[in-house]
């Protein structure tokens, strides 16, 4: 029992971009209701201060005073109708979302063992959920819609997220910032509490775009109007950018060359996507790349390395998967475990090692079984080597 009890704290470690995002979504809904209250109730506050003030001079007359009440009225009806809106196309569902999710996590803390089906169930929900992570950020988002479809996991999964990252990196890819400065302008706060320069350099960016078109006007007051404000932080930058204006983009120049070169663009992407993944608290591999490494690192030795001791029966052996166990690194073992390269059984007292001349060890059940079909011979799957069974000697496992 104590083998197979369940972890769900160590299980719980790969959720928090899980549970975060759709926390991230209801932030949204909040400032966007935020925004609305304080402007449409700002004006009823300016109005209701001036029909005050007017009244204590004895400068309104009752007409004035009815329409600007009605036009009061007015406002707080037309709030009232977008909160309502903006709670059943965004809050609802979020929060639908978020309570799903919720419940999601807090069944695995209901189990008390691995070996349950209803553990086995949640496991292959997980899998699935990481799959569609997976099938999201490799490009991959119509296979990602079908399988959440067909696991009925729409609501545990970031379709919607993965999708808005795609289309503002396809702007960048096609040389528009557009969209991006929208995303940040949407988490301004956000991003200054983690100290993002994402917008500063899409601003530069832009910047550089007119430079490079020759617009010298229109780059001079785009500066005045974008890039002063980050003075205090970015100064050096800013003033090598306007140094742009005397050069043009076919320079040899190498500062001012890697300026105008378009993999900027690419390393604006590659910006983005850290923001967004920071902001999201997503991590930058892939959950089943992580999941793969957690496990690989516990399995993998050096022997995996040596191609000649191989174990078919070894994940990290396996070609298609040796390739992600390069990046992890040893496992460590208080107490090893032999494991048969014939047989793939464990060796133990009750089935003890056995060391050929050469120094090759393999299970004595293996072997006998190999010495009764040879006629007492045996031969080493190594170095193909051969002897009589009664030449090998035991080894002791301490």
């Amino acid at each position: 029992m104590s083998s197979t009890k369940l972890n769900s704290e160590g299980v719980l470690l790969f959720e928090q971009p899980f549970a975060r995002v759709p926390y991230e979504n209801y932030r949204k809904v909040f400032r966007a209701t935020q925004r609305n209250i304080e402007r449409e109730l700002g004006n009823v506050q300016t109005v209701t201060n001036d029909l005050l003030k007017r009244s204590k001079s004895r400068e309104v007359n009752l007409e004035d005073a009815v329409k600007s009440v009605d036009g009061m009225i007015g406002r707080v009806e037309n709030l009232k109708r977008k909160l309502s809106e903006l709670q059943d196309t965004a809050g609802k569902p979020t929060l639908d979302v978020i309570r799903e999710r919720l419940q999601h996590l807090m069944a695995v803390e209901a189990l008390q063992t691995t070996g349950s089906l209803d553990f086995s169930r949640w496991a292959d929900t997980r899998l699935d959920r990481w799959l569609v992570d997976w099938a999201l950020r490799t490009g991959r988002e119509n296979t990602a819609r079908t399988l959440a479809q067909d696991r009925n996991i729409e609501t545990l999964v970031d379709i919607d997220l993965f999708t808005d990252i795609r289309r503002i990196e396809l702007a960048l890819s096609k040389h528009s910032c557009t969209e991006a400065l929208a995303w940040c302008s949407e988490n301004k706060t956000a991003l200054r509490k983690i100290k993002s320069t994402l917008e500063f350099e899409l601003r530069l960016q832009e910047y550089i775009e007119l430079a490079r078109d020759q617009k010298k006007q229109e780059a001079m007051a785009y500066s005045k109007k974008h890039l002063v404000s980050w003075q205090e932080t970015h100064l050096p930058q800013i003033m090598q950018a306007a140094t742009l204006l005397a050069i043009k983009p076919s320079t040899s120049c190498g500062p001012y060359r890697r300026l105008y070169d378009d993999s900027r663009w690419l390393d604006l992407i590659q910006a983005f996507r850290l923001a967004i993944y920071n902001l999201n608290s997503l991590p930058t591999e892939p959950l089943l790349n992580l999941a793969l490494y957690s496990g690989l690192a516990s399995l993998k030795l050096p022997s995996c390395n040596d191609r000649s001791s191989h174990n078919v029966d070894c994940p990290v052996c396996d070609p298609s998967i040796n390739t992600l166990a390069q990046e992890v690194p040893f496992s460590h073992h208080a107490n090893s475990t032999i494991v048969c390269r014939i047989s793939g059984k464990i060796m133990d007292e009750d089935n003890m090692p056995m060391v050929f001349p050469n120094g090759q060890v393999y299970s004595r059940e293996a072997l006998e079984d190999m010495a009764a079909k040879h006629k007492g011979m045996v031969t080493c799957q190594v170095t193909g080597q051969k002897c009589e069974f009664i030449a090998l000697k035991k080894v002791f496992i301490s």
